[in-house]
């Protein structure tokens, strides 16, 4: 009986966490890999967009001719999972961006962007993320955001997995998924804690990819 393959999923490699979204991919069981060109993008089962500068990112998916396949294949139902600058990527419609950013319409929100301010401003909190726990059945686990956006409203097609627990920004969503897209406007990839990222690989896994 042959083993089960693991998925294959590139992590753009345009800017952002990079390496550290490599880790926790290869941490969660998945065969990681950076995509630059579209040749790694065909050979990718899905995809994570990391943090970044969003509007820089979406010039650089222009440049590197990565923009129009992407949307394509996120069309075809490719699982992808978006962190802080990938959230705002994934979105239909993006709130505080210039008016030359170009977004990828995988998710039915609407998100804005550096919704809790400037670099000094970002914060760790605890919360909870609908469906994970750990191995003690904690519901909590730590959020790290750095001049992240949130999520104004959703369609009736997206679920709401997680939103801040307290403070000014009380209650604002700030992780989605609908169908095979996940997003979250905190980073992951940069606590060691691997549910999120083990949670999306079991989302690529049950996509039948």
């Amino acid at each position: 009986m042959s083993a089960v393959r693991s998925p294959r999923i590139g992590v753009l490699a345009l800017q952002g966490d990079v390496r550290e979204h490599l880790a926790a991919l290869t941490d969660a069981g998945a065969e990681a890999a950076t995509v630059r060109r579209p040749a790694e993008l065909d050979a990718a089962d899905a995809l994570v967009i990391p943090g970044g500068e969003s509007t820089t990112m979406s010039h650089l998916l222009g440049v590197l001719d990565l923009f129009d396949p992407l949307r394509e294949r996120l069309a075809g139902g490719m699982p992808a999972y978006g962190s802080c600058a990938g959230m705002i990527m994934l979105a239909t419609t993006i709130l505080d961006t210039r008016p030359d950013a170009r977004h990828l319409d995988a998710l039915d929100i609407t998100v804005r962007r550096n919704a809790f301010g400037r670099q000094v401003e970002s914060f760790e909190t605890d919360l909870e993320f609908a469906g994970v726990t750990d191995r003690a059945g904690d519901p909590l686990m730590r959020a790290v955001f750095i001049r992240a956006p949130w999520v104004e409203s959703i369609s009736p097609d997206v679920e709401v997995l997680a939103r801040v627990p307290q403070g000014p920004a009380k209650d604002r969503i700030v992780a989605v998924r609908q169908g095979n897209v996940l997003a979250t406007s905190f980073h992951p990839e940069v606590t060691g804690d691997r549910r999120v990222h083990r949670y999306f690989v079991d989302m690529v896994r049950a996509s039948g990819v």
